[in-house]
């Protein structure tokens, strides 16, 4: 049972019950469907069908903000269908990439020959257009020009594997980081956050790249296995011949030294993201940005030199998952909770790791910006008495039945706000 992955972490199981009673409602509170139009309604029903965990967040942000981003990951998960369909052909996928944009501004355009789970917001792209256009101006700039960029990026990307370094900025620019600036961008024209929140594109660039960075590292086998290419040929060349080849047992030393180069690269974007929460002012836009971040940070100290990312799925406890989400929701709390994810990995880093430097000199800064001194962290280790062990364990075999749902709702949730969109 997952739930006893958390036995020797007594507020995780405490939270997960605090979760359950009531909890769930300060990050991921109901909406009222019914004073909705049909097709605003309709759009909300596609945005629970292709992502229960992005509906949860999105019906939490306040005020119009919300149906603007409910409508613009929509249009952002069609152009991605289009992107991730093998059965279209390159010389009308191209096109139809680059040109997707203006389809928000046709009445009847649809989609109905694609062959991807999601290709209802296709077909019904009609309905998603209307609401795209009842939405005020200042909101269908941001989303018609995201989705321009977005649509050029990944028809560039479409017969060109991620090379360098920089190029693994580039794509992940293209699929997440625009993502970061729409979203900044649609903030500041709700008032809701001040106007430099969305003008400063490289804060919300970094925002973007550091959740698709991680996804990108944890998901390896997964995307090796089924013939995707998205660790940067730069770095792991450096250690095998071939991507597939860190999956190989003799290979381990040189696919943990790859990994760890990675992560470390990923971390360079935290000061980044610390600096961007802390100019957010609104609660409801605070959470929906902080919680991404925080399961991200404790995604990549699960990854960092584990050797399970080249031979299975690597999750964060569903426990975790729900406490961060928990915690969440002020700025020292996300300080601490940063702080303490990047003294895990210090604590990992072995001496004859090619990239130790580079990760001593990222995690100290990383510790710097977070405000916090290794002596002020709280220790995220309990010693339990037998006690309290075996009281643990039959609570969680008597609440095993009622907590599932809930756990596996967090995890879903945890797991799909780090998801790349492509």
């Amino acid at each position: 049972m997952d739930i006893l992955k958390s036995l020797g972490h007594p507020e995780e199981i405490f939270n997960l019950f605090k979760f359950k009673m009531g909890g769930c409602s300060t990050v991921m509170p109901k909406l009222d469907y019914e004073s909705m139009s049909e097709s605003l309604r309709t759009c909300y029903l596609y945005l629970n069908q292709t992502s229960r965990s992005f509906a949860a967040v999105i019906q939490a942000l306040d005020g119009e903000l919300r149906h603007a981003v409910c409508i613009f990951y929509l249009v952002l998960r069609a152009l991605d269908t289009v992107e991730d369909d093998m059965s279209i052909p390159l010389d009308k996928k191209v096109p139809m990439l680059n040109d997707f944009h203006t389809y928000l501004y046709q009445d009847e355009w649809c989609f109905t020959e694609s062959q991807e789970k999601d290709r209802q917001v296709l077909e019904d792209f009609p309905t998603i257009s209307l609401e795209f256009r009842n939405l005020a101006q200042e909101y269908r700039d941001v989303i018609s020009d995201i989705c321009h960029r977005m649509g050029v990026g990944m028809a560039e990307f479409l017969e060109k594997k991620v090379g360098s370094m920089k190029e693994w900025d580039l794509y992940c620019h293209f699929v997440a980081g625009l993502v970061g600036i729409g979203l900044s961008q649609l903030f500041s024209a709700s008032k809701l956050e001040d106007p430099e929140v969305g003008r400063d594109t490289e804060l919300a660039n970094s925002m973007g790249l550091f959740l698709q960075k991680t996804n990108i590292i944890r998901d390896y086998l997964e995307d090796t296995q089924e013939g995707r290419a998205f660790w940067p040929q730069e770095a792991w060349s450096q250690f095998a011949g071939r991507l597939e080849d860190l999956a190989q047992p003799e290979k381990l030393e040189s696919a943990l030294s790859c990994l760890n180069l990675l992560v470390t690269d990923a971390l360079r974007h935290v000061p980044d993201v610390i600096a961007y929460l802390s100019r957010l002012r609104n609660q409801s836009v605070f959470n929906f940005c902080a919680i991404p971040q925080v399961m991200a940070i404790a995604t990549l100290s699960t990854c960092y030199n584990n050797p399970m990312v080249f031979q299975g799925v690597v999750k964060i406890r569903k426990g975790q998952a729900v406490t961060l989400m928990m915690e969440a929701t002020n700025m020292r709390a996300v300080q601490t909770i940063i702080g303490q994810y990047s003294q895990e990995i210090l604590q990992k880093v072995s001496l004859t790791d090619p990239s130790r430097d580079k990760t001593l000199h990222i995690l100290a800064l990383i510790q710097e910006k977070s405000a916090l001194s290794q002596s002020s962290l709280p220790s995220r280790t309990h010693h339990l008495s037998p006690m309290y062990l075996s009281a643990a364990m039959l609570l969680a075999a008597l609440s095993w039945q009622y907590l599932s749902t809930t756990a596996a709702q967090a995890q879903g949730f945890g797991e799909n706000i780090v998801t790349k969109l492509n």
